[in-house]
């Protein structure tokens, strides 16, 4: 089945596909122990260059992930991978694969397993990635992308990149610049809040930093179900995200968090 095709030493869409779905099984054959069963989400990234996309939407179905689930599904039953039967796949063609992916040299591609917690999601109600879209203040960008299961810490704050007391740097994804044109942004600490993937509890949990405690510049949410606010009042303990809550940094700033699922 994985017969590499290639022309010109480089793989053509036939290749490129079989060089996919032979990432895809090395991978899940990965998975101990009935660890597969848990599984919700295949979740998949390509990045090729503008000259290669032709080729990469071909091998991949012209995005039609009904296909290639198709194919996923036939290999988990040809090597006894033990799937679950709403397991689902995404595919998003991207300028460059989003940070935590499990990456191969072979293609431009990148994925990431996503598990079903026992009791938090399913596969029909998993969260895959969720935006922040900035509704008051002023930051760097008007929206920023989270994706589940990205390991990295994600850190708010005032200015990109900020210098602890102890001479380490920290740097600010989502970040507020000081600038007097932005005068109200001075109320946003420097070491403001951060937001983390709780692979346990398949959610994107928001934690205060010591710059967003009270009494100083506080970090709270404005909840989605019935717009009640909740303070954070500890570095130690995060708040699980829900769709549309909104994040309020030192009340000039606030920020949606919407999930895409």
């Amino acid at each position: 089945m994985f017969d590499f095709f290639k022309k010109n030493n480089k793989l053509d869409a036939k290749g490129i596909r079989d060089t996919f779905l032979q990432f895809i099984k090395e991978e899940l054959q990965q998975l101990d122990g009935g660890e597969g069963s848990s599984l919700a989400v295949i979740a998949v990234a390509v990045a090729p260059a503008e000259e290669e996309r032709f080729l990469y939407e071909a091998a991949l179905y012209n995005g039609n992930t009904e296909k290639l689930q198709e194919d996923i599904q036939r290999i988990a039953d040809n090597f006894a991978l033990d799937l679950p039967s709403n397991w689902k796949l995404t595919l998003e063609f991207a300028d460059e694969l989003p940070a935590g992916m499990i990456r191969t040299n072979e293609i431009k591609a990148g994925l990431r397993l996503i598990m079903s917690a026992a009791g938090a999601a399913t596969a029909d109600a998993v969260v895959l990635n969720a935006r922040l879209k900035i509704l008051k203040g002023k930051a760097e960008q008007e929206e920023y992308v989270l994706h589940a299961g990205d390991t990295r810490r994600i850190n708010m704050g005032r200015e990109a990149r900020v210098q602890a007391k102890d001479g380490s740097f920290r740097i600010n994804h989502i970040a507020f610049p000081e600038d007097p044109v932005y005068e109200t942004n001075k109320y946003i600490s420097r070491q403001h809040a951060h937001i983390e993937w709780d692979t346990a509890a398949a959610a994107f949990k928001l934690y205060a930093d010591e710059g967003g405690l009270p009494p100083g510049n506080k970090t709270k949410i404005r909840t989605a179900r019935d717009e009640s606010v909740y303070k954070l009042n500890s570095t130690q303990i995060g708040y699980p995200l829900k769709d549309t809550d909104q994040i309020i940094l030192g009340d000039v700033a606030v920020l949606e968090f919407t999930i895409n699922s």
